[in-house]
């Protein structure tokens, strides 16, 4: 039993001794961890107050640039630099560059205002943004205060005075005035013609006046003036190149006394067309006949590709009653009065071609009168239809020369067979009514008034009865107010 307990003692004292052994190592693990948090938080410490001098002096990447991370080489760093003493702050050597600087201003304008080649092909050209001067309204000495400063914006010496720096009195518009030019500089200026020479719409050029040709030499082009035809874009596709645009113009000229010429020219550049097929159509020019200055010799048929043509001569104030193209070419032909009828295609270089085919193929009476070897004769209801010879030829004809199948009638001869058609004109709507019948019955007695009443003052200078030579009374009496007075007071009224 001795023994026995013996043995449970030293057991239970080895065990103790293991514990106290434990709880020491344990105690001392738990002091050194308190130290070493102790450490920690005030390395952390030292390291925030570290930066935040840093910050103050104006330094934020020294611990990036050194690599410091523990808390005693920042202390060393804090005592040997000493970070903590006031000193004068210090500035950081960076350069400031970025992409707006490094780049010179073209390039920059360049990258906004430019689109690649085939984006041009394809018209993406259209609506960038232009060029602005940056530097406009900005001058040395003109701001918020102005100066001024002798050698920059002002001469040294004006006569004899030397000048001086000076104020100026302040301008209290000029910051509208800026902001009106920096806003003016970003919307495109539109040239506006005035309202008759805008053409036929706003849209394109066509039917404008661009001026007269280029001088050539002796040769001024006084007195002609220009009009814009046709103005279209056209492609081709080429094996190399790929698809090749460029702006197509026709161009008209004219002196309005019969000279007129036309041409057609390409290129990239509208203005450029204009100006190329301008100065062309002045060397080209061609002089036609007119009768009486005022409309074509005779009615006459035209045709070019599926474009026909109708031109009839018309009295003077009559006006030109044809399509578009052809008005701009009587207007610098000189031809005032006209009608014409086109027929088929309306493709405006037809059109241009086949009018001025007409008008030089024109024949005058004599080479009328020479050709049918006919007297000419002239029927016009302004003469009340009294005929009127206007050209003989050298040997008249005789009724047994002139074969069966010969086109005699004028029209047909001057329109080379050909018949314009007419579009049938249908009554109006109320010549059906029942009112319209009982309409005429009521006007059927004064059906011929105005006809009447226009015969007699043509004749007598007033309107009368046949019996008002017989009988005064019958006389017409034209009211007046003198004479009704003069009655009234003739009858004591």
């Amino acid at each position: 039993m001795q023994h026995d307990s013996s043995t449970k003692r030293s057991t239970w004292s080895i065990a103790r001794k293991r514990t106290k052994i434990y709880t020491k190592g344990r105690a001392r693990r738990l002091r050194s961890n308190k130290q070493s948090r102790s450490g920690r938080t005030s390395v952390r410490g030292i390291k925030e107050m570290a930066f935040r001098v840093l910050r103050l002096v104006g330094i934020t990447n020294s611990f990036r640039n050194y690599g410091v991370e523990k808390g005693a080489t920042i202390c060393s760093l804090v005592r040997k630099h000493d970070f903590l003493k006031p000193h004068i702050p210090l500035v950081e050597d960076v350069k400031n560059t970025s992409f707006f600087n490094k780049r010179p201003a073209e390039q920059l304008w360049k990258g906004v205002t430019s689109v690649s080649n085939a984006g041009r092909r394809r018209g993406r050209a259209r609506g960038l943004t232009r060029k602005k001067d940056l530097n406009k309204g900005q001058s040395i000495g003109d701001g918020k205060i102005k100066f001024l400063f002798p050698g920059l914006n002002t001469p040294v010496v004006r006569g004899k005075e030397v000048m001086s720096q000076q104020r100026l009195p302040d301008d209290p518009n000029r910051d509208e005035k800026l902001r009106q030019l920096r806003d003016s500089m970003g919307t495109r200026k539109v040239d506006k013609n005035k309202t008759l020479l805008r053409g036929w719409t706003s849209h394109k050029p066509g039917g404008s006046k661009v001026g007269p040709p280029k001088p050539e030499g002796e040769e001024t082009f006084e007195g002609f003036e220009s009009w814009v035809l046709e103005y279209k874009f056209v492609s081709t596709m080429t094996g190399n190149l790929g698809r090749k645009s460029r702006i197509s113009t026709t161009v008209v000229t004219g002196n309005g006394n019969g000279l007129v010429g036309y041409a057609t020219a390409k290129t990239k550049e509208g203005k450029h067309a204009i100006t190329l097929a301008k100065n062309r159509a002045g060397h080209k020019l061609l002089y036609i006949h007119r009768y009486n200055d005022h409309t074509v010799l005779h009615d006459f048929y035209t045709q070019c590709g599926k474009t026909k043509i109708f031109v009839h001569k018309k009295e003077e104030g009559y006006g030109l009653v044809c399509h578009r193209v052809i008005k701009c070419i009587c207007e610098a032909v000189g031809i005032k009065d006209l009608h014409a009828k086109v027929e088929g295609s309306v493709n405006y270089q037809n059109i241009v071609k086949a009018f001025i085919i007409g008008l030089q193929k024109q024949k005058t009476f004599q080479e009328m009168a020479d050709e049918k070897q006919l007297h000419l004769v002239e029927f016009r209801e302004e003469n009340d239809s009294f005929p009127f010879v206007v050209a003989s030829p050298a040997r008249v004809r005789k009724i047994e020369e002139i074969k069966q199948n010969e086109i005699l009638d004028f029209s047909q001869y001057l329109m080379n067979g050909k018949v314009v058609l007419k579009k049938r004109k249908y009554p109006p709507f109320y010549t059906q009514l029942d009112s319209w019948a009982s309409h005429l019955k009521n006007m059927e007695r004064i059906r011929n008034k105005k006809d009447v009443k226009l015969r007699l003052l043509a004749e007598y200078g007033t309107v009368r009865s046949f019996l008002a030579d017989k009988y005064p009374e019958a006389r017409e009496i034209l009211w007046s107010k003198k004479r009704v007075q003069a009655e009234k007071e003739a009858k004591g009224e």
